[in-house]
């Protein structure tokens, strides 16, 4: 079973059809017992950084999400704000993220004389760095997700970063560390790319 947390910030809809596509038994929920009993875990979302860890600590999610990845090693991926969230801290907002990988979010500042859009909305290519535990394991090459995104991730640490992709500068687009995986894009809303990462992580995918 794949828990899907739910904390009223986002894409659960998508992201539980597109487990159940690639095989998984994909619950949303937010119960303590019901996330200890899952296999692994993911934290979807779409929203603000301020009032996602709000509504983590409203619902009292962030201690057993903290003893679950933290403490007991439980798989877990990100995506988007659900990524996000897994930093130290953002320019977004003013509450501390819940720490698990080294890194912060910056907004996008086009360089002086580049017209560039923010967000950063679209297709993108995404340039794996490193293994990842096999996330992208028979991922159609080159990979291509979707991405909808103001702030991008800057890991503090260089070995954490799974990923990169380039909107007017390059930036890292996926982090990875133990048993737990990053994702700025969307898997849920990428077609074949997203299909085939969402079953490596249903499939294969315990740690780096």
């Amino acid at each position: 079973m794949i828990a899907i947390v739910d904390y009223d910030t986002g894409n659960v809809g998508s992201v539980f059809n597109m487990i159940r596509k690639a095989g998984g038994t994909p619950v949303i929920t937010r119960d303590p017992t019901i996330l200890r009993q899952a296999d692994k875990l993911v934290l979807p979302g779409v929203g603000a950084f301020d009032e996602a860890m709000g509504n983590l600590e409203k619902f009292g999610l962030i201690e057993i999400l903290n003893d679950l990845v933290v403490d007991q090693h439980k798989p877990v991926l990100g995506v988007c704000l659900g990524a996000q969230l897994m930093a130290r801290e953002s320019e977004e907002g003013n509450k501390p993220g819940l720490g698990w990988l080294d890194a912060k979010l910056v907004r996008f500042r086009p360089a002086e004389g580049l017209s560039l859009r923010v967000p950063h909305m679209g297709w993108n290519m995404v340039e794996p760095q490193s293994e990842g535990g096999g996330i992208f394991d028979d991922v159609t090459r080159p990979m291509r997700f979707y991405f909808v995104h103001s702030y991008y991730m800057v890991a503090n640490d260089p070995s954490i970063i799974l990923a990169r992709s380039t909107y007017g500068s390059e930036f890292t687009s996926a982090m990875a560390q133990k048993n737990i995986l990053s994702m700025q894009f969307h898997p849920e809303k990428s077609h074949k790319y997203g299909l085939q990462v969402y079953r490596n992580f249903v499939e294969r995918f315990e740690a780096c």
